[in-house]
């Protein structure tokens, strides 16, 4: 036993004497470098110096269903100034140098500077608060007193050594240059772009004319190129500069004060998957300031490439029937104005004089993927950045931005009244035999009487439905109550968002979302009345859940997204695996009744206009008070027995229903029969 304690005693020594060796050894090492030869280390130290630089990733691309492209990338050529190869306190005279040439090939440079030249002096830009607050703040001058532009102006030449400067407009541009290049984080690794996309001539000159100025470099870029600004605005959206704000609430992510960002729409939704990973180069530099050597450490990877659900023809179509139709129904409607002044006609107005805008959506009902969601009024997407076609949008009345499709949310009228019958059925508050005697004034609420547009004397569903009976549909909401009512709405997709992978509104259920309620609101809310407004990408929702007999499937516009190289696949929303939101737990029964009511009301009710269409159609119209001519609204999904598409339309004060049903079937006509946009031109319905 004491042999043994002996070894393990030996055993610690060597350890601990091995373990002060070592420590020693690096001592000494230490010693030998920081005081020994310090110098001679600190020598060849300062004789090379290297530098991370970063590059930019390439943004993903955004393609149709079919891969037609929407949002590309095109070769662009941009200025910069890179810091490695600036010498001490030849900024200035680079940037002098750059206006210059600048001014001769008529290009322009990047200007954020929110001070200009106005006579002799300097004053603010508009709408400049965030900007001066930048300035002013603790991110640069950290003087809150500063309140004038002259002010602010001199402390920024100062701080940028530009006071010597004679000519005000040139001392402001070199400034505006320095602010920026401050402002984006330039470094030495990361250069400053003095001006973005410039001309091959541009390129030329300068290339010429810097050959001997250190620092000035051309380097290829993608530009963001939108094929079709005009084909799905609301939903394609733009890329832009990183505001202040924006830059703030990105910068842990890697963002620089220079990128860009998806500001709306799949560009802005699916900013993680197009914006890609930037790569970095390392460069050494000898003493003289020289390089030494240039090493990629890490490769850019590029963006993933986005395939949308949207087809392009489809997608065409309705934008250009849906502003057609609108177009059509105003013209009526000033007609009827006209002739109702000429003939003091009872109703001079509210005959759809005031129809402007709409939205119009088809969903594949297998999996609720959007073919084609128009809006009307429509704009040039590619156009957004243009000052004047800026200044057009934002002061346009009729607000095309707005999207009428994911964000206009309006009553659905009798559109509502499939949703009330299959809740009745399912809860038993009723049978399709059930008789309800239409006298015309539904009066059980004497304070909410709501009026039929015929008087239909004993009515049941099928009949109720075919010819939209308001009397019978109040007394079976009554009956049904508004809770259970809503709770049905919901697993329709009306009153909640549907999925989608951009912004959309919730719209409001009534007695849900209401502030106040009584009873007799619910007769209201049982017609499609109340406070009830839906967005028409929720109605089309709704109706195809109906023709997948309850079932609610995600809504979706992204089929997949792929690599770059468009060989690896990293999403795929497969259309035979739809992802299940809800399903409202229908008897097929019931679902056979209601939509067999559903294609009486073409071939026999209210939408008999869509009779003549070639597929047999289910669907249901609506009219919807408001302030101004009624919207008109008509759902309906096809083929009846074997459901493809459903599809949903709403004019704005549209008056007359026929024209929503013109465009639901010029849609259908591009979808079955792929009728292109000149010919639906040159034959559309009505």
């Amino acid at each position: 036993m004491g042999k043994d304690n002996k070894k393990v005693n030996l055993r610690i020594i060597i350890c601990g004497v091995i373990v002060v060796l070592i420590f020693a050894c690096f001592s000494i090492r230490l010693f030998d470098w920081q005081v020994v030869n310090g110098d001679q280390y600190k020598e060849i130290s300062a004789q090379s110096t290297s530098y991370t630089e970063v590059s930019d990733a390439t943004r993903g691309e955004i393609l149709d269903v079919h891969g037609k492209e929407l949002a590309v990338n095109k070769t662009a050529y941009n200025i910069v100034i890179n810091k490695i190869y600036v010498k001490e306190d030849s900024t200035n005279d680079i940037i002098n140098t750059l206006l210059d040439l600048c001014a001769v090939c008529k290009t322009k440079w990047v200007d954020t500077l929110p001070i200009k030249v106005s006579g002799d002096s300097l004053v603010f830009e508009e709408d400049s608060g965030a900007e001066l607050e930048y300035i002013t703040g603790e991110s640069m001058l950290n003087n809150s007193k500063l309140v004038t532009a002259e002010q602010v102006f001199s402390e920024l030449c100062i701080r940028y050594k530009a006071e010597k400067i004679e000519d005000l407009s040139r001392r402001r541009d070199v400034v505006s240059v320095r602010y920026n290049m401050e402002k984006t984080g330039y470094s030495y690794s990361k250069a400053y772009v003095f001006a973005q996309n410039v001309s091959e001539d541009t390129v030329a000159v300068v290339s010429e004319q810097t050959q001997s100025v250190a620092g000035v470099d051309i380097r290829v870029s993608n530009e963001r190129i939108i094929k079709n600004g005009t084909l799905i605005p609301h939903i394609l959206g733009v890329v832009g500069s990183l505001s202040t704000e924006e830059y703030e609430a990105n910068k842990d992510n890697g963002y620089s004060m220079d990128d860009v960002i998806g500001k709306f729409g799949i560009e802005k939704a699916l900013e993680d998957h197009l914006r890609g990973q930037s790569g970095t180069k390392t460069i050494v530099k000898d003493e003289n300031g020289d390089i030494v050597s240039e090493t990629e450490t890490v490769k850019a990877k590029p963006g993933d490439t986005v395939y949308l659900t949207i087809d392009s023809n489809v997608q065409a179509v309705a934008n250009y029937s849906l502003q057609k139709n609108i177009n059509r129904a105003r013209a009526e409607g000033v007609a009827a104005v006209k002739n109702a002044k000429s003939t003091n006609a009872k109703q001079q107005s509210l005959l759809g004089e005031d129809c402007y805008c709409g939205g119009a959506v088809m969903l594949s009902v297998k999996d609720n993927s959007v073919i084609a969601a128009a809006s009307a009024p429509n704009y040039d997407v590619s156009k957004y950045y243009d000052p004047d076609y800026n200044a057009w949008l934002n002061t346009n009345e009729h607000s095309p931005m707005f999207s009428r499709t994911f964000d206009g949310s309006f009553s659905p009228g009798s559109a509502f009244k499939p949703c009330v019958a299959l809740a009745a059925l399912q809860e038993k508050v009723i049978k399709p035999s059930s008789t309800i005697n239409c006298t015309k004034h539904y009066d059980y609420y004497p304070k909410y009487i709501v009026n039929c547009m015929g008087t239909h004397g004993p009515i049941a569903l099928h009949s109720g439905m075919t010819v939209s009976c308001n009397y019978y549909f109040a007394e079976v909401g009554r009956r049904l109550g508004a809770t259970t009512l809503y709770m049905y709405a919901e697993k329709f997709g009306l009153g909640v968002k549907t999925g989608l992978e951009i912004d959309e509104s919730i719209g409001v259920l009534a007695g849900r979302d209401s502030t106040t309620w009584y009873e007799g609101n619910t007769v209201q809310a049982a017609i499609g009345q109340s406070d009830n407004t839906f967005t028409p990408m929720q109605l089309a929702t709704y109706t195809s859940t109906i023709a997948n007999n309850g079932v609610r499937y995600q809504t979706h516009l992204v089929r997949k997204i792929v690599n770059y190289e468009r060989d690896e696949t990293v999403l795929y929303n497969n259309p035979k695996e739809p992802v299940v939101l809800a399903n409202a737990g229908l008897s097929k029964k019931h679902l056979s009744t209601v939509k067999s009511a559903m294609r009486s009301v073409v071939t026999s009710g209210t939408a008999t206009p869509v009779s003549a269409y070639p597929k047999a159609v289910a669907g249901k119209t609506g009219t919807a008070e408001n302030a101004g001519s009624d919207h008109v609204i008509f759902v309906c999904y096809a083929p009846y027995n074997k459901p493809e598409v459903a599809v949903a339309v709403v004019l704005e004060h549209g008056a007359k229903g026929k024209y929503a049903m013109y465009t639901a079937m010029d849609m259908m006509d591009a979808y079955f029969y792929d009728k292109t946009l000149s010919q639906v031109k040159s034959k559309s319905w009505g």
